[in-house]
């Protein structure tokens, strides 16, 4: 079981809610999510488009625009050069679109997973210059490509970069950091050490989005036909799962609001293909329904099929490709599924069950479905996960890691087992010979550090709150929290010593169990439970013993209590409403 834990972050919590006419419990769970100070509280409360910064603070967004303007004023060719996951392909559709509405000679290019790998690259360069190209526009990368810049310009192409991704560096002998950009003609990017823009956490389709609200009011065009590409830079936002903090929050929320009125017809035509009725899109749609969809494309077949869908330009043609979109993502979803099975085996059955670092060879699988596989595992096991698969190359493979071991750093100390690797602490990708995967297990399992304290999984409480405190006007206010994603998660409440009076087991599958439940204080309320129900009952039958639990599923007080950490939402059904919580984890 993991250890539960609760957030001790502290606050004049009163006051925050006497301030900002909120609920002690939504001040805290603010307090939680880093939000301090007036000025935040309330950008974080209410934050949309008046909370955006002028693109104009972007280092060289006035270069890049001066650049375009001349360049669609000209009749130059420009192509966009993006990348084949749910950013790339939002912000190839948000420059081509715009550039489009400019009248510029526009076209794209994205590179192909498996044949050309992420980004800018030589061929991508020549093939631009053979093809009388005048101008590449990057988006969502460019910013590493420093020999591939190069190259383009000795071929006499104008370049620019639009990218989000960090800049890389070297150390100096002093321990600054020599910082190393691609000699482009225009470098946008806020992440540069000496860029003036006061938010550093966009994706690529928002600083694209950027970009093209500079270009449209310096060409004069109305800047509600620049806001209308906020849904897609709120889609990218999500799909990258960037921060849910600052800028971000107030461009997702507000993107939010037009996704759910969008008129693209691919968008509308994927959500209706997924049963997803316009209105009811939330950020957890985006991120685990419709975007999955689209980077299903990049993943088993080629991006374009998913930008093909955006620029639809009619109903029956964005159905058609809706359908091929989801049918892929199907196709991807079993061949997970089997990978995963593949690698629990792994991890049951051999040797491997031992290890703190996990490091699994599936030469079957697919190699653009390692990292999502190597995530199921890390989230089952609570170990570091890498997935290694056969390429055409040798073996590549992709790594997810925990909070108590740093990837980067522990590959570093046996660098001279790959071909190539790279990434951050949380995540990774590699390529190594086949002959060093068994040393590269070896290797990484000798020098961790990792104690059993780090491998045992934490959940944090942001309120251990009684179900006696639940309204319905505070679970109503707890949607301003919204929307809810990578560092403004949803929030964890808690309760214990809960007297669970009935249970029932539903669902085909038998994975939710419904029960009622009484508080220390007296309080009924309704409880729903969704996953494996039979380990559910396994675990108080462990507990209780085997009666007890027969009780209570035939509706009679077999004396079982429970702790649970929960979210209460209000269950509406034939027109009357009741409150429940909604059971994430149990002990």
């Amino acid at each position: 079981m993991e250890k539960w834990v609760v957030s001790a972050k502290r606050a004049d919590f009163k006051g925050i809610g006497e301030r900002f006419g909120i609920d002690q419990v939504t001040a805290r769970i603010i307090r939680n999510r880093e939000v301090i100070g007036e000025e935040a509280i309330e950008e974080y409360l209410h934050g949309g488009v008046g909370y955006f910064h002028s693109p104009r603070k972007m280092k060289d967004m006035e270069l890049a625009v001066g650049i375009l303007k001349e360049k669609v004023r000209e009749g130059k060719n420009i192509r966009i050069l993006g990348d084949y996951d749910i950013d790339g392909i939002q912000s190839v559709y948000i420059l081509y679109s715009a550039l489009r509405r400019c009248q510029g000679k526009v076209d794209y290019a994205i590179p192909h997973r498996i044949t050309d790998g992420y980004g800018v690259n030589e061929r991508l360069v020549r093939q631009a210059a053979e093809d009388g190209v005048d101008t590449l526009l990057t988006c969502d990368n460019g910013i590493a490509a420093w020999q591939e810049i190069a190259l383009a310009k000795e071929l006499g192409l104008t370049v620019i970069i639009t990218d989000h991704h960090e800049v890389p560096y070297q150390e100096t002998g002093d321990g600054e950091r020599a910082y190393r950009v691609p000699p482009a003609d225009a470098v946008v990017n806020p992440k540069q050490p000496d860029c003036p823009y006061p938010f550093k956490g966009l994706c690529g389709a928002a600083v694209a989005f950027k970009l093209v609200q500079a270009l449209y009011e310096e060409l004069g065009l109305p800047q509600e036909e620049a806001l209308a590409y906020l849904e897609n830079a709120a889609f990218a936002t999500i799909g990258d799962v960037m921060d849910l903090q600052g800028e971000n929050r107030s461009l997702v929320k507000e993107g939010l609001k037009a996704l759910n009125r969008t008129q693209n017809y691919g968008i509308r035509a994927l959500a209706l293909r997924n049963q997803i009725a316009l209105g009811e899109i939330k950020a957890y749609h985006v991120g685990f329904v419709l975007g999955p969809c689209l980077n299903a494309s990049g993943r088993l077949d080629t991006a374009k099929r998913a930008l093909e869908l955006l620029l639809a330009e009619d109903a029956c043609t964005a159905a058609a490709y809706a359908g091929d979109l989801y049918d892929l993502n199907a196709s991807r979803k079993e061949m997970t599924e089997r990978g995963v099975e593949r690698a629990r085996e792994l991890v049951e059955n051999t040797d491997l069950a031992g290890d703190k670092v996990l490091v699994l060879f599936l030469p079957d699988c697919h190699e653009s479905l390692a990292g999502i596989i190597a995530g199921r595992i890390r989230e089952q096991y609570h170990r570091p996960v890498f997935v290694l698969t056969e390429s055409e190359e040798g073996v590549k493979g992709s790594g997810r890691s925990i909070e108590a071991y740093s990837m980067y750093e522990e590959m570093s100390k046996c660098s001279e087992l790959f071909t190539k690797f790279g990434g951050h602490p949380m995540a990774a990708g590699l390529s190594l010979p086949r002959e060093n995967v068994d040393l590269f297990r070896q290797r990484l399992n000798e020098n961790t550090l990792l104690t059993e304290a780090d491998l045992q999984g934490k959940i944090v409480i942001d309120v251990p709150m009684p179900l006696d405190y639940i309204t319905k006007p505070l679970v109503e206010e707890l949607k301003i929290l919204e929307p809810f994603g990578k560092s403004n998660e949803k929030p964890v409440f808690a309760d214990k010593d809960l007297h669970i009076l009935s249970m029932r087991i539903l669902g085909k599958n038998r994975n939710v169990c419904r029960m009622q439940v009484q508080s220390r204080g007296g309080r009924r309320m309704d409880a729903i439970y969704f996953g494996k129900a039979e380990e559910f009952l396994a675990y108080f039958e462990g507990k209780y013993g085997e009666q007890p639990v027969r009780q209570t599923l035939e509706g009679r007080d077999g004396g079982i209590m429970a702790s649970f950490i929960y979210y209460p939402e209000i269950n509406s059904y034939q027109g009357r409403e009741n409150l429940q919580i909604v059971v994430k984890n149990y002990c």
